[in-house]
């Protein structure tokens, strides 16, 4: 809520409305401002210097930027020291509970008035006037009075009662009746409008005294610094192309800063910090209490306990409540504060040092929005003005654009520190340049799934791809590209490191047309390993994707394809030349010869998955048999495994033996239980002499399969179990890997 308001505030002071609330500065101070460090967090560091002839140092700040001054600020006495910082309280931390609902969006009238117990008001209502002090407000739920028992209940009207009090006698009415309400507690009354001034947007314009005690001295020399909201830095870029389209070209860097502090920052050493530092909100203003735990009846809560037998006397456990646990912020005052090497104070020697130089030196370059430019664009030694050229030539804008800035790294962030002094008035937006670099750059064209957007599906970009070898980190930003003396298109690109490459798309190439095919395969199983018997086995799935490039160039030309992973398990492989990397896809360049209409190549990705299979395992005898016929597998090898094989093979014929045996005894025991509940059925008809001497004749018939099933059953398990012992013995030594070329490779068709 209060970064919309002072965005407002902003918008009205740049639109020249002359709002007078916009008119106060963030910090008002008798020291002047040397230093400014503008971060893309949406803060700002601000450093001080001057000299004070008392022992207080006052500092107004906004309302809404005290809590930032207070956990950042440091001061340096160079000749006595700072003893205590004070302020005084904000006196809306005593209105009422009520005033904290009239956030937008939230509350209610009955709301505000039961905040308001015990204060004096006047209601007047269709039936009167009441006067007198909120007692409470009380919720009422009442159906409609022309609803009959038999009818269903519809929708309950919903109102509320107030209760007062005045002299020994309560009133009541509903809240349905109340047409306004006068405070008659001029003190709350202010409050609430102030409230209100600050949810329109006045009240967090007003400044509050912040007053530093100092001793040691008469006069005291400091340095102050301290951390509020600012507007964040933003970056524009250009890239110049060569000529010849690729070779060295020229990078040029731009920072937009804003100036929303309510005055001008005249002749200030400005940096610009690229990176993420972390800042947050934290109310040190508000007074805060803290519960605690009521032990008044502790002492007292006693009474006397009679047992059977005898008598005695006990206390009962003392009913303590517990105590709530506070959550305190662990907050350091010098997690915000700055030294020479973290971006801080302590440059009085270098400034020192440097104070004629930069007299001699003309003054930074900048472009100012609205009223112009601020300062001059000349170089320390005047050049002479470039011959006239058509267009924007690389050169000539090289010479004519000058970025003094170096490049510091600070706990891991990338800062630009300007050399010159820069003025920014208040209430304007200046350009500043900080980079003029030569980075080798190329033109190429580049085509994302999906294509160049709606009507250019099958179509690639054309990008401009370089290296940013100028040391500095470019935060993300617009890029414009020029070529042949002019613009040609504009991109947006991440952050880019120090020394890495970016790929900025600026433009459509719809004579270009990019298209591809995918097939899988997957399910192919091969064995890697066997040792004593245990079979580490691959299962490879395949991707294969054919891309197609077709356009005409006579010239020949290559498309970077970026092409999305298949899956994190899969590999790319054999890469073709020239692929890269990316973290969830791969950049893979597609050529068109010379003088032909089009270019193909396949892409296969592979994910070899790994699993561990007994010998006994029913897949086994499969896998071995296709490792026997692999052309992988040496004759030595071979000839050690054949024997194994056709063990292993016999056993599995066993097997498959007994489990058919089985089948069959089980159908034979079910047959011999069903002539045996026949047979018990007709045991007692005497009609049935003929048909029991066939089911016994049957039943004996089954009896005698099933035996011979079961010993055939158990000759077999015997002679499994043999050759069993047979095959581990075999395979106690047997330590068998693939070759590398097989385990990398495609899988054996065998």
């Amino acid at each position: 809520m209060k970064k919309t308001i002072v965005g407002l505030g902003i918008l009205l002071s740049l639109a020249a409305c002359g709002d007078k609330r916009a008119a106060l500065p963030s910090t008002q101070s008798p020291l002047g401002l040397e230093r400014v460090v503008l971060y893309r967090n949406g803060i700002g560091y601000f450093e001080r210097h001057g000299e004070v002839a008392d022992d207080i140092l006052r500092i107004r700040v906004r309302r809404d930027q005290v809590d930032d001054l207070l956990k950042s600020l440091t001061v340096i006495d160079e000749s006595g020291r700072a003893l205590s910082v004070s302020m005084p309280l904000d006196p809306e931390s005593w209105a009422s509970a009520a005033l904290s609902s009239l956030e937008p969006g939230r509350g209610s009238l009955a709301q505000v008035l039961d905040g308001l117990r015990g204060t004096q008001v006047m209601l007047h209502t269709t039936v009167g006037r009441l006067r007198g002090r909120i007692v409470m407000v009380e919720k009422l739920i009442e159906e409609p009075a022309s609803r009959r028992r038999d009818e269903p209940r519809g929708p309950q009207l919903r109102d509320y009662k107030v209760t007062l009090l005045e002299g020994d006698r309560l009133k009541t009415v509903q809240l349905s009746k109340v047409n306004d309400v006068t405070l008659l507690d001029g003190d709350l009354a202010m409050q609430l409008n102030r409230r209100l001034d600050a949810s329109a947007g006045e009240g967090m314009f007003q400044q509050i005294e912040v007053a530093i005690r100092l001793a040691g001295a008469d006069k005291h020399k400091l340095k102050v610094s301290y951390v509020v909201a600012a507007p964040m830095w933003k970056p524009t870029y250009r890239v110049v192309l060569p000529e010849q389209g690729d070779g060295s070209a020229l990078l040029q860097g731009w920072a937009v800063v804003d100036n929303t502090s309510g005055e001008d920052w005249n002749s200030v050493d400005l940096a610009l910090t690229s990176g993420e530092p972390i800042a947050f909100e934290y109310d040190l203003h508000t007074p805060r209490t803290v519960g605690r735990a009521d032990l008044t009846e502790s002492g007292v809560r006693k009474r006397a306990i009679v047992a059977m037998g005898e008598t005695t006397w006990e206390e009962e456990p003392e009913e303590v409540e517990e105590e709530a646990k506070l959550a305190e912020a662990d907050f350091d005052d010098e997690d915000m504060a700055f030294n020479e090497g973290g971006g801080g104070m302590g440059r009085r020697e270098v400034r020192a040092k440097d104070r004629k130089a930069k007299k001699k030196r003309s003054s930074m370059a900048t472009q100012s929005a609205p009223g112009g430019p601020v300062g001059g664009m000349s170089a320390s030694k005047p050049e002479p003005a470039p011959a006239p050229a058509d267009g924007v030539a690389l050169e000539a804008l090289r010479r004519s654009t000058q970025a003094s800035a170096r490049a510091q790294q600070v706990s891991g962030q990338t800062r630009f520190v300007l050399q010159d002094e820069v003025t920014v008035p208040n209430g304007s937006s200046t350009m500043v340049a900080v980079l003029n670099e030569t980075v080798d750059a190329e033109q190429t064209f580049l085509y994302r799934p999906g294509g160049a957007g709606i009507g250019y599906e099958s179509n690639p970009y054309r990008v401009v791809r370089f290296k940013n070898t100028s040391g500095f980190v470019l935060e993300p930003g617009p890029i414009s590209i020029y070529a042949g003396g002019s613009f040609v298109g504009e991109g947006l690109s991440e952050a880019v490191g120090a020394n890495t490459s970016a790929t900025v798309p600026f433009a459509v190439e719809p004579s270009i047309i990019v298209s591809s095919s995918l097939r899988h395969e997957g399910g192919e199983m091969q064995i890697v390993r066997i040792v004593r018997g245990v079979l580490e086995v691959e299962n490879f799935s395949r991707a294969e994707t054919t891309w197609t490039v077709r356009g005409r160039d006579k010239d020949g030309y290559t498309v970077l394809v970026r092409q999305n992973k298949s899956g994190s398990a899969y590999e790319l492989q054999a890469p073709p030349k020239g692929t890269e990397t990316l973290p969830n896809a791969y950049l893979i360049p597609v050529a068109v010869p010379k003088g032909k209409v089009e270019g193909r190549l396949k892409v296969v990705e592979q994910t070899p998955s790994r699993t561990t299979l007994t010998i006994w395992d029913g897949r086994a005898v499969g896998l071995l048999d296709k490792l026997m016929v692999h052309t992988s597998v040496t004759p030595e090898i071979r000839k050690m495994l054949q024997p194994i094989v056709e063990l292993r093979r016999e056993i599995g014929k066993i097997d498959t033996e007994i489990a058919g045996l089985q089948t069959q005894k089980v159908e034979a025991n079910q047959r011999l239980d069903e002539t045996r509940k026949n047979l018990e059925a007709i045991k007692k008809d005497p009609a049935a002499t003929a048909l029991r001497k066939k089911l016994s004749a049957r039943m004996d018939e089954f009896s005698k399969q099933g035996d011979e099933l079961a010993r055939r059953i158990v000759e077999l398990q015997s002679t499994r179990l043999e050759k069993k012992i047979e095959l581990d013995d075999m395979l106690e030594n047997v330590d068998f890997r693939t070759t590398p070329t097989e385990k990398k490779g495609e899988p054996p068709k065998g």
